[in-house]
């Protein structure tokens, strides 16, 4: 039931071309990107580092690790997250939230 609604929403954020749609991608590719992040920090940190992970994202690479949802991350959806955490912005980001540099 779980997998249909969050399929559903999927399709619909897909085809969306407003912000709702962007709105769930984002949460959707939350909950992929922060099991990863958890391996290596805890709770209030993990968080603070997806919300920068997300925030300095493209939308194709949102739409990437959406596609995760439900499974454990691959190698391709850990080197996506790796790739926007070296990004410079999101560096500030992480580092503007007070916690120190995260690697994967």
């Amino acid at each position: 039931m779980r997998a249909a609604l969050v399929l559903t929403l999927f399709i619909a954020a897909c085809t969306s071309t407003g912000d709702v749609g962007l709105d769930v991608l984002r949460a959707t590719a939350k909950t992929v990107v922060l099991p990863v992040v958890q391996q290596r920090l805890p709770g209030p940190q993990a968080e603070a580092v997806t919300i920068c992970v997300l925030d300095n994202a493209s939308r194709d690479e949102i739409v990437s690790l959406a596609k995760d949802v439900g499974t454990r991350a691959g190698s391709s959806t850990v080197q996506t997250i790796a790739t926007i955490l070296q990004r410079p912005n999101t560096v500030q980001c992480v580092l503007r939230a007070g916690l120190p540099g995260l690697t994967l």
